[in-house]
């Protein structure tokens, strides 16, 4: 939950690096609190409200969080238009999500794991 409310503390920072590890600890805390929404949201017959207004909340810490994450694997950030590519596009963002960062500094700051270890 530590990492998860850090990430909403940079809420729109699209510099410096992220883990594997604060990604994936964000998209799964999202997705438990996501499903719920969407279940009350069908429950009450208000589908998207309360699930748009979360997933709007959240855009820009995701949005931010994946940026950084590219930047780990050494990738520009405009690399996160590519998962606009129709079905290939999903599977392209999968394996750069899960792609080891690199160990050492790059043009995009030092390595998350030498700088701080959860």
């Amino acid at each position: 939950m530590k990492i998860y409310i850090e990430v909403l503390k940079k809420y729109a920072v699209f510099s410096g690096r992220a883990r594997r590890q604060e990604f994936w600890i964000f998209f799964l805390v999202n997705t438990i609190i996501l499903i719920p929404l969407m279940i009350l949201d069908f429950t009450l017959g208000t589908y998207p409200l309360f699930f748009g207004l979360y997933s709007l909340a959240t855009l820009l810490p995701n949005l931010g969080l994946t940026v950084r994450r590219l930047h780990d694997t050494g990738k520009s950030g405009w690399f996160i238009l590519l998962t606009f590519i129709p079905f290939v596009g999903f599977i392209i963002g999968l394996v750069f999500m899960a792609t080891e960062g690199q160990p050492q500094a790059n043009e995009y700051g030092p390595s998350p794991k030498a700088v701080q270890a959860y």
